[in-house]
């Protein structure tokens, strides 16, 4: 099978199966706004589902990326169950223990967090979900692993389907603040019930080995920082507008960042199929040059969806949400690169876990963390959240270009010209929308493609490339 092959098709599956699981949240979103009576209510449940993200990340300790990584070093079936029973193990007893420290810690994480101490029920729900979530991604994990892509698709599907025929009778009978944490953790528990059963296998408490233990460890902590920046990236901002501004606007910027999170669908889609073109092609001789073709292709791809967000945000807010949720428009299409630009990151940081050296990931993305947070004490209090949504694409481009300037003076990137103009491009571009023509979606339009045609025409050989690919 062809590289170029191999890729596309793990893209569209494993993609697919990751959007499934994402887009019907987002077709649900405008009926939850409308059930719910305030921008309060939504905030207070995106906050709890900030919680269980931490939590969930801290109970991983980047085990997943390195039972990943191990998997594929030896076709020996032994060994390979040997890694995921290890993995299974050591991550059932750290969740376990976090979860706990949830509970017992309740009141001061809801005055952090909430900061209303009377929520600390809720840190029951957070802490169930950290415990079924961490556990449930390594479980599923051989389904991946071993290429079983109807699974996938049909889990994927599944999940959603049963979250929201929990949330919405909870919605329904007022229960405001838990409908949303019960509906994913029934959600979460039945799918960690099916993918036992499919992948138990797999796992067993007689293949624990700490000898490979260490291993794992040896690849994984040093990404365990990693995944917390990656928090900071992705909720510092809503705790600082919760501190700063108030519950009220964390609920319209949460709403505003789900149309820019629908770029979480691309993300997910590149996400579900990379890993396993990453690894299994990670020998291959031309594999420098492949993997910064594909970051290059990506990050064009990513420019010109970016630019017709901008284009139809303010209609697609004043369409479809209530108008308390409006002015989250101005964020959406910041908030729509930044997971693209962390698609882009994963791209090239994959070159640093290929050679098995995870270290310089931590330092470059706290490089982009620290800008994140900076900026956001400065522009909340001034620009409220599109301030934070500034703030937080900021980082992920700074993050960006110091990981490109790193591997490409180790010689594990190659960085064209070609692409340094279509960064300008989309640059320029998002300065005119902003100054000019935020609630013109006529003019908006236009621009976005002209901007395409600009990137079609810089990348004439490879589209012709394409089309003859496809065609044979």
């Amino acid at each position: 099978m062809s590289k170029f092959r191999l890729f596309v098709e793990n893209f569209l599956v494993y993609g697919f199966g990751g959007i499934i699981s994402h887009v019907i949240p987002l077709l649900m979103l405008p009926i939850v706004t409308r059930l719910m009576p305030n921008t309060s209510y939504y905030g207070i449940n995106d906050l709890t589902g900030t919680i269980v993200s931490i939590a969930t990340y801290i109970s991983i300790m980047g085990m997943y990326d390195a039972m990943y990584r191990m998997y594929f070093e030896k076709s020996d079936e032994a060994y390979k169950k040997t890694v995921c029973s290890t993995t299974f193990i050591f991550t059932l007893g750290v969740s376990a223990f976090v979860s706990a420290l949830l509970v017992l810690f309740r009141d001061r994480i809801a005055e952090m967090f909430y900061t209303d101490h009377t929520l600390a029920y809720l840190l029951f729900f957070a802490a169930s979900a950290t415990l079924v979530g961490a556990t449930n991604s390594i479980i599923s994990a051989p389904t991946r692993m071993q290429n079983r892509r109807r699974v996938f698709l049909i889990t994927n599907t599944i999940g959603p389907i049963l979250a929201y025929s929990v949330c919405i009778p909870l919605l329904l009978k007022g229960y405001y603040m838990t409908a949303l944490p019960t509906a994913s953790l029934v959600s979460s528990a039945i799918l960690e019930i099916v993918f036992w059963k499919l992948n138990r296998e797999w796992f067993s408490l007689k293949l624990f080995d700490k000898k490979m233990l260490r291993q794992l460890l040896t690849i994984a902590i040093p990404l365990i920082p990693n995944f917390l920046i990656y928090w900071i990236f992705n909720s510092s901002d809503k705790i600082m507008i919760t501190n700063i501004i108030g519950t009220e606007q964390t609920g319209i910027y949460s709403v505003g960042a789900k149309l820019g999170h629908a770029s979480q669908l691309i993300y997910m889609a590149f996400a579900g199929g990379w890993q396993f073109f990453a690894f299994s092609t990670m020998k291959e001789e031309q594999q420098v040059r492949n993997n910064s073709l594909i970051f290059e292709y990506l990050g064009v791809i990513s420019f010109a969806a970016s630019a017709f967000i901008c284009a139809i945000s303010y209609t697609f807010y004043a369409v479809v949400f209530p108008k308390a949720y409006l002015p989250g428009f101005i964020i959406a299409p910041y908030l729509f690169l930044a997971p693209l630009l962390l698609m882009l990151f994963q791209v090239i940081v994959n070159q640093f876990l290929v050679v098995k050296k995870t270290w310089p990931t931590m330092f470059i993305l706290l490089t982009g963390a620290l800008l994140n947070v900076g900026l956001n004490l400065l522009l909340i209090p001034k620009f409220g959240i599109e301030g934070a949504a500034v703030a937080t694409l900021a980082g992920y481009i700074l993050s960006d270009i110091v990981c490109a300037a790193v591997l490409i003076k180790m010689k594990l990137m190659i960085l064209s010209v070609r692409f340094v103009i279509s960064s300008i491009l989309i640059v320029g571009y998002f300065i005119l929308w902003r100054a000019f023509f935020t609630q013109n979606m006529p003019i908006g339009i236009l621009s976005a493609s002209v901007l395409c045609a600009s990137f079609a025409y810089l990348y004439r050989q490879d589209i012709k490339m394409l089309l003859y690919n496809i065609k044979s």
